[in-house]
């Protein structure tokens, strides 16, 4: 097996806003500063890969409500049901008729083989 066979889900840090991102990853999901680049066309080098689930939405605050808060978390579990992760994503507040929208998307890819 090589050294990079067991590499999936190995993780870093951003240099740049350093957040935990995927070792594999050529641009920081979190912050979007390039981490690395194809030096044989000069390209962003990006591993192959789909989105497996994107969600989109939009949530308001009713004007007869008043001003309200909110707190936007993401969490993550295993196949049988245990919580993995759990993450605070933000928070803020809304005022009568404003609304916010959100977006969560999970992409899933192969590491990058060794250069």
């Amino acid at each position: 097996m090589s050294r990079h066979a067991a590499a999936a889900g190995r993780t870093r840090s951003c240099p740049h806003c350093r957040e935990t991102i995927l070792e594999s990853a050529a641009i920081c999901p979190a912050c979007q500063h390039h981490l690395r680049f194809d030096a044989r066309a000069g390209e962003q080098a990006r591993p192959a890969g789909r989105t497996a689930l994107h969600v989109a939405g939009q949530f308001h605050r009713d004007p007869a409500d008043g001003p309200g808060e909110y707190t936007v978390v993401v969490v993550i579990r295993d196949a049988a049901g245990h919580e993995i992760a759990r993450r605070l994503v933000g928070v803020g507040g809304l005022a009568p008729g404003e609304e916010r929208g959100i977006e969560l998307s999970v992409d899933l890819s192969s590491p990058a083989a060794a250069r």
